[in-house]
């Protein structure tokens, strides 16, 4: 199982955790009761906000026209229009 998610991190984590982390070990709380739906909900907004930092990477860090793209597209939009439309507009 390690091994897996030591494959699944190196292709996707932003951050690698310490050699030492077993997150496998200790992750059975999310399994006993209602708290799996919101669980997932914190790892969706992971995978976002991973997704729309690859953009700031592609472009540069300080590229000034994709922080102007985040600015106009999500920041200033807000709850105007559904979260998902205002980043696939960014992305």
């Amino acid at each position: 199982v390690q091994e897996i998610l030591d494959e699944v991190r190196s292709q996707v984590s932003v951050v690698i955790p310490p050699a030492f982390n077993r997150f496998q070990h200790g992750f059975s709380h999310i399994f006993a009761g209602g708290y799996a739906a919101g669980y997932y909900s914190y790892k969706w907004a992971e995978v976002l906000s991973a997704d729309a930092f690859s953009r700031f990477e592609d472009e540069g860090i300080f590229n000034r026209q994709t922080g102007e793209s985040f600015l106009h597209e999500i920041l200033e939009k807000g709850g105007s229009a559904e979260p998902m439309e205002l980043f696939v507009n960014f992305r």
